[in-house]
C-alpha cells in the first residue's frame, strides 16, 4: 500500500498536474490563433475594400480625364 502510495504521489499527481497544464495552455493558444485570424481576416477584408475604392476613384479620374480630352480634340 505504501508503494501504491509513493506512485500516486512523486508519479500520477506530476503527470496529471503537467497534462492539465499542458490542456491550459493548448487552450489560450487555441483562443489566440482564433483572435489573430479573425484580425486577419477583418484586415484583409478592410484592405479589399480600400483597394476597390480606389479602383473605382481611378475609373472616375480616367473617365473625366477623357472627358476633358475629347472636348479639347472638338
Amino acid at each position: 500500500m505504501e508503494i501504491l502510495e509513493a506512485i500516486m504521489k512523486w508519479i500520477v499527481a506530476p503527470m496529471a498536474a503537467f497534462v492539465f497544464m499542458q490542456y491550459r495552455t493548448q487552450q489560450e493558444h487555441a483562443t489566440d490563433i482564433a483572435v489573430l485570424k479573425a484580425e486577419a481576416t477583418a484586415n484583409r477584408n478592410a484592405h479589399e475594400r480600400e483597394f476597390k475604392q480606389l479602383q473605382d476613384n481611378f475609373k472616375v479620374v480616367f473617365t473625366k480625364l477623357d472627358d476633358i480630352e475629347r472636348a479639347l480634340r472638338k
